[in-house]
């Protein structure tokens, strides 16, 4: 038995390169045990963290350019073209730079501009790092992150100003569950399209959502707002896929009743 779906993708959005632009996706293949394809594929190490591709292992994000403490990031618009690896980078509408993130050379390209552009915030020379079948997550497990809309909306209100639901840089967004409605399905497997995820944790959210996406200005404090009106700094939730399957933006969300023992 599933309950009648009350809720629907919004959208849906991957993040190819740590700490880079956000893309929208209209649909998307998810496998069991995987984030979605290509999310958080790439990230600039920010001097030696001794990140290993032949050996991956989660690494805390602090080893990497991020917007926690990186908020410049945010001023610029990338791409990246699964095809042909290749990342652009652009800046007030101008291409800056370009490169093939599977080749040296293309690698390169985008690790000097990084070196000659934010050499101050450089602990070394920035690399871009990578391993076949490895997610640069915030998390050790592989994970999709879910937005409730709602949640965002409920805090929007607390704050008195508009708050940009990408500054928490989820996979997919929520329309139709109630505010705080993600945190009541901990342990809980939801159906979206052909696939199932189960909810698995609470994001606690951090100062790099105090950066607005669009203009890279760090103008609100997120997690201290939620402390202190909510008694948590969590927004959000994230998910294991437990069985693979097609969604996309418009799918319907369900919650699964539990299997009968």
């Amino acid at each position: 038995m599933i309950e009648k779906p009350v809720a629907s993708v919004a959208s849906l959005y991957r993040y190819p390169v740590k700490g880079l632009t956000p893309e929208r996706l209209a649909g998307v293949a998810l496998s069991p045990g995987q984030p979605l394809p290509s999310d958080r594929r790439y990230a600039i190490e920010n001097g030696p963290s001794g990140f290993d591709p032949a050996a991956p292992q989660y690494f805390p994000k602090i080893k990497f350019l991020m917007l926690m403490r990186n908020e410049r990031l945010a001023a610029l618009r990338s791409h990246y073209d699964e095809a042909s690896h290749t990342l652009t980078i652009h800046r007030d509408g101008a291409e800056i730079v370009r490169g093939d993130l599977e080749t040296s050379e293309g690698r390169a390209a985008i690790e000097q501009y990084f070196a000659a552009n934010f050499a101050d915030e450089l602990r070394g020379p920035p690399k871009i790092l990578f391993a076949a079948g490895h997610s640069f997550s915030d998390v050790a497990k592989k994970v999709v992150s879910i937005i409730n809309l709602a949640s965002v909306k409920a805090l929007e209100n607390e704050i008195g100003q508009p708050v940009h639901p990408l500054r928490f840089r989820g996979n997919v967004y929520v329309t139709g569950w109630p505010a705080w409605h993600e945190f009541d399905l901990m342990d809980q497997v939801i159906a979206i399209g052909d696939a199932r995820l189960k909810i698995v944790k609470r994001i606690v959210r951090c100062a790099a959502t105090n950066v607005d996406p669009d203009t890279a200005a760090r103008d609100l404090n997120i997690p201290a707002t939620l402390m202190q009106t909510y008694g948590h700094a969590d927004l959000g939730v994230y998910a294991e896929v437990i069985a693979g399957g097609s969604i996309a933006e418009g799918d319907a969300i369900s919650v699964e009743a539990p299997q009968p023992l």
